[in-house]
């Protein structure tokens, strides 16, 4: 059997943290997790600033902070506890090593919300029985599972009971079934959500389906960034930060922005690099 070279440590040389048994079990059960009070408050304080800065006041940035994950916010692109999740369910194995991640990142944005905003919109599930070329897949074999496009949300504010956060079906990304609609209504029993401290990440399958809700804290806004990760050689959204911004991470956080692809003629004969003609679009 080959050798496991999955990174051990992120872009900032900081120990990835694996994730346990537990975790991979409640992941795959449930098809989310919560991790909470991963970042301290001297952490959050610039990353607030930064994200609401890039939301109302962009041109006051400098050029390699003008992007949800510039600046400050860089480091949660490969938190050490995000990078330990996505290494166990999304990292292809032949595209890792120490220096490089076996994912890449695919999608972004902010979201600021407000007492009253409401946007209950269900949708997703089903995905164990998605084709490949959808990137809302979710495989399995004993011991092991891929969850194909997996989204890592960032609650930068506290969330508490009731206040109205993404919610879940359980156990949905494998439904048999089609979804039914007196199951899946704003109130149903079958939702599930979290409450946690700011600083806090939930990551969760696109093959489960989730939605957003209606925002009820009037003291308090919501502000969370939502990041998608998908497989090296496989993209859903469209885009990426600017070279810029990229040239301002360290190498290895790079590697999450390399082009998508697997294995061609050209040297090195494997997407294990990142450089600028190299990456994605």
């Amino acid at each position: 059997m080959s050798e496991v070279l999955l990174p051990t440590t992120n872009g900032d040389d900081l120990p990835v943290v694996p994730m346990s048994a537990a975790q991979k079990y409640v992941f795959d059960l449930k098809g989310w997790i919560c991790l909470p009070g991963l970042l301290s408050a001297e952490q959050l304080g610039p990353i607030r600033e930064h994200q609401m800065k890039f939301l109302h006041e962009r041109d006051s940035l400098a050029p390699e902070e003008r992007d949800n994950h510039g600046g400050p916010s860089q480091i949660l692109l490969d938190h050490p506890a995000v990078v330990g999740v996505l290494n166990a369910v999304l990292s292809h194995q032949a595209l890792a090593a120490e220096d490089c991640y076996g994912f890449r990142y695919d999608h972004t944005y902010t979201s600021h919300r407000k007492a009253g905003h409401d946007n209950f919109a269900p949708h997703g599930g089903g995905g164990y029985f998605n084709f490949c070329g959808s990137s809302h897949l979710y495989q399995m074999l004993p011991g092991r599972v891929h969850s194909g496009l997996t989204r890592v949300v960032w609650e930068l504010n506290e969330v508490g009971p009731g206040d109205g956060v993404t919610m879940f079906l359980s156990g949905s990304h494998k439904a048999a079934f089609p979804r039914p609609e007196e199951l899946s209504g704003r109130d149903s029993s079958l939702w599930e959500s979290y409450t946690c401290p700011a600083g806090s990440v939930v990551i969760f399958t696109e093959a489960l389906c989730h939605t957003g809700t209606k925002w009820n804290n009037t003291e308090r806004d919501r502000l969370c960034l939502f990041t998608c990760y998908d497989t090296v050689n496989s993209k859903w959204g469209k885009g990426c930060p600017a070279p810029e911004v990229i040239g301002a991470m360290p190498p290895k956080r790079r590697t999450l922005f390399r082009g998508v692809w697997h294995g061609m003629t050209e040297v090195p004969k494997i997407n294990k690099y990142y450089d600028e003609a190299n990456s994605a679009v």
